[in-house]
């Protein structure tokens, strides 16, 4: 009669995928080099009581030995060695040490992990990544296979692309989430994982609206646009749609154009959510101001042209009692000016400028629907701008960018 054999070839294996828990626990290691210190991390990382068993090792393990975090036997395996071991792992270049170590591992019952011969081993170590809390780990008795799937679970992952809705522990509350300035690609890997974990969604026109469409079918979403010159949502209803549907137990996500605290109110809004007794998350976005323009081949700042950038809202022109900026400083700067909100506003502000001291050949370019589809360039001067704005039939959201950073790469747009 044939025994059978104890370690089958892995074709038709199919492994029981568990996370051990190591803390505190005795695991051994065998061999201290290059597999070694690709694995160690991960365990001294589980808190685990670890031992590793080899006469040399390289200088990234030595250094965690030196460090504390495992206990290095400096000396060749020997039977005995696996004596109270939860697991081991076996990575020496030696077949008759890995046979002799995974051999006394079968005898005492311990789960054994070989890096030269899976088919030996009674545990795989799979391919593992980690990202926002979450262990991802692939087995399919191929090493290559494991790592490549691996990286495109973790990589969708952490650029949004892969998402789950997340079970909270934390309760209801609000984030403030910049959605970028308009191409769904260019919020934040976190602004979209709390999205995909919403009950509710409060968002604004400028906010990405194409990812409104991957939401789930349970999230509420509801419309806050302040749309110029049209309907809006007043920012006091803003602030108690928020907190009614935080205190009702709900995750809400204000969605918002660029960023939440440059000219987005997001200041005000976690005033009254504090206000409210409700914990608040900002997600910082990517700001129009200088996405848009880079977009279109502006940058705002360019090494011995400018020293600084400011941006302005235009929401108000120059001659409103409401305006708080300081159109003579601005006027007067050297460097480079970014208007926001400004387009019915810019007759009067670049006469503003010219008045101050600013000459009426300063380029300008204006940006309509920045890192869209819709993106369009117009370009004129401080003296034209007004007649070109009309001219062309510019309308918001636009970005305007005014100063000589605005033609320092037109010879490489060109070519």
């Amino acid at each position: 009669m044939t025994a059978p054999n104890p370690h089958p070839s892995t074709e038709g294996r199919t492994p029981y995928p568990v996370g051990l828990l190591l803390a505190g626990r005795r695991v051994v290691v065998v061999g201290g080099g290059q597999v070694a210190q690709r694995r160690l991390p991960a365990l001294i990382a589980t808190g685990a009581d670890l031992h590793l068993i080899s006469p040399a090792t390289t200088p990234a393990v030595q250094a965690m030995a030196d460090a504390g975090e495992l206990t290095w036997h400096a000396r060749p395996y020997e039977e005995g060695d696996l004596a109270e071991a939860w697991y081991v792992l076996v990575a020496t270049d030696d077949p008759a040490v890995n046979t002799a170590v995974s051999a006394e591992a079968e005898r005492a019952r311990v789960f054994c992990s070989r890096s030269d011969d899976a088919s030996a081993a009674t545990a795989w170590t799979p391919a593992s990544g980690r990202d926002a809390g979450a262990t991802v780990a692939v087995l399919t008795g191929d090493p290559r296979h494991s790592a490549a799937l691996r990286d495109s679970i973790v990589e969708g992952l952490r650029d949004g692309s892969l998402a789950a809705r997340q079970y909270r522990s934390h309760g209801a509350g609000v984030a403030l989430v910049g959605g970028g300035p308009g191409d769904p690609d260019l919020i934040t890997v976190r602004g979209r994982r709390l999205l995909a974990d919403a009950d509710v969604v409060v968002t604004d026109r400028l906010a990405p609206r194409e990812l409104l469409a991957e939401l789930p079918e349970h999230v509420e979403v509801i419309d806050a646009s302040k749309i110029p010159y049209g309907r809006f949502m007043a920012q006091e209803a803003i602030n108690r749609t928020l907190i009614e549907h935080a205190k009702a137990g709900k995750f809400v996500v204000r969605l918002k154009g660029g960023d939440p605290y440059v000219f987005g109110r997001g200041g005000e809004e976690l005033l009254a959510c504090a206000e409210a007794g409700l914990p608040v998350t900002v997600v910082p976005g990517i700001s129009s101001s200088i996405s848009v323009p880079a977009a279109a081949g502006v940058p705002v700042t360019h090494r011995g042209m400018t020293h600084e950038f400011t941006v302005i809202s235009g929401h108000v022109g120059p001659d409103d009692e409401r305006s708080l900026t300081n159109w003579e400083a601005a006027a007067k700067m050297s460097g480079t000016l970014v208007l926001l909100m400004a387009v019915d506003k810019i007759g009067a502000i670049a006469a503003r400028l010219v008045e101050h001291g600013r000459p009426a050949d300063t380029p300008v370019a204006i940006v309509q629907e920045g890192t869209t589809a819709a993106q369009r360039r117009v370009d004129a001067t401080l003296g034209t701008v007004a007649a070109v704005v009309e001219a062309e039939g510019v309308k918001p959201p636009a970005v305007i960018v005014i100063g000589d950073v605005v033609n320092v790469l037109a010879a490489a747009f060109q070519r």
